[in-house]
């Protein structure tokens, strides 16, 4: 799939089940998978075959589609740039908006003739916040399942999470001196070794130090995820993630100088996405955990706030106490309890 500004993305598609079939002659609903940060759609499908999300929904007759965000490993292509260039990476969660989304339904609404279904997690849940609260895409989604809502990070409560957000301020480009945020490379782990060495951070278990108590985690799920993750994402994708942290709001990206600012969106201050904004009468399935030190209790709360206004029979949520950031994606009890409440979500929605 080509964006608009010339990312080539790579989609999954998996258009049946086990057991193949349709379930009953009609026409298969599509569903859309959208992962977090610094993961790539590999994240869908880690679990055994009968607790992976994605297989969940082929097996329930659903035509899964799994999006794969520029900058991870089956989208490093461009028209004309090349992952070396930093230019390649001269993009942040906004561009993923503007750009990512809309080329992904659109491609899907293409294929499939119909409006799709939504699953994101973390990350995947503020790109579609963003997106719904601005009007878009609304007319290519039947409704959207979002784990792990991120669209206020004012509490995350990971030490790691709070120190990288109060370091990521542009200076971090000069000293990192990289356009890619790659998890892996050498630039990244000295930033991280910087923030390890601070006592109120235990890198030891660096997946929980990131999300949170993963209460349902089987050790080898992690292992291939280890193995599999993490993926790169560019430095000023990061940087806008910090600033939505400090700043509590959900806006576009600060140049940090209202000149820039005004150069880019014509005003001093970014445009703020006003989620009261999202389409009241659009299906809503929100999961959070009382353990995600990411999509902390208190930032959905104020997520939930902001969609007071909601239609009542339109919003479901639910809380998982025990859960973490990555139980919604790996957990080994996830299908009992998550996965068979958004394919009932999904099947409510004709």
């Amino acid at each position: 799939v080509r964006t608009d500004d010339g990312y080539i993305l790579s989609l999954q598609r998996i258009p049946e089940g086990r057991g193949g079939g349709d379930g009953g002659g009609n026409k298969k609903q599509p569903v859309l998978l959208q992962h977090g940060v610094l993961v790539d759609g590999v994240t869908w499908l880690l679990n055994s075959p009968n607790q992976s999300l994605a297989l969940i929904l082929a097996d329930n007759g659903f035509d899964v589609w799994i999006a794969n965000t520029r900058g991870t490993r089956f989208s490093r292509r461009h028209v004309s740039l090349d992952p070396g260039n930093p230019d390649f990476w001269n993009w942040t969660w906004d561009d993923l908006v503007t750009h990512d989304l809309p080329a992904v339904l659109d491609f899907v609404f293409k294929q499939t003739g119909q409006k799709t279904h939504y699953v994101g997690h973390s990350l995947g849940t503020l790109i579609a916040l963003a997106s719904f609260s601005d009007g878009k895409q609304i007319d290519k989604v039947t409704s959207a399942a979002l784990l792990s809502p991120v669209a206020y990070l004012s509490h995350m409560t990971t030490a790691l999470g709070v120190l990288a957000a109060r370091a990521f301020v542009g200076e971090i480009t000069k000293l990192l001196g990289v356009a890619e945020f790659n998890p892996k490379g050498e630039p990244v782990a000295k930033f991280l070794k910087t923030l390890c060495a601070d006592p109120g951070v235990d890198c030891y278990d660096l997946m929980s130090a990131l999300t949170g108590k993963n209460c349902c985690l089987n050790s080898s799920t992690v292992d291939i995820f280890l193995k599999n993750e993490p993926q790169s994402t560019a430095t000023k994708n990061m940087v806008h993630l910090a600033q939505t942290a400090r700043n509590g709001i959900l806006a576009k990206y600060d140049y940090g100088n209202p000149d820039f600012n005004v150069e880019h969106y014509g005003e001093a201050k970014p445009p703020v996405y006003n989620l009261s904004e999202i389409p009241h009468n659009l299906p809503l399935f929100l999961c959070y955990g009382g353990q995600d030190a990411l999509s902390d209790v208190r930032d959905v709360e104020n997520l939930l706030d902001s969609l007071k206004l909601h239609d009542e029979d339109k919003l479901h949520v639910q809380y998982i106490k025990n859960y973490a950031h990555a139980d919604f994606i790996m957990g080994i009890n996830a299908k009992d309890i998550v996965y068979n409440q958004i394919v009932a979500f999904f099947k409510n929605q004709h």
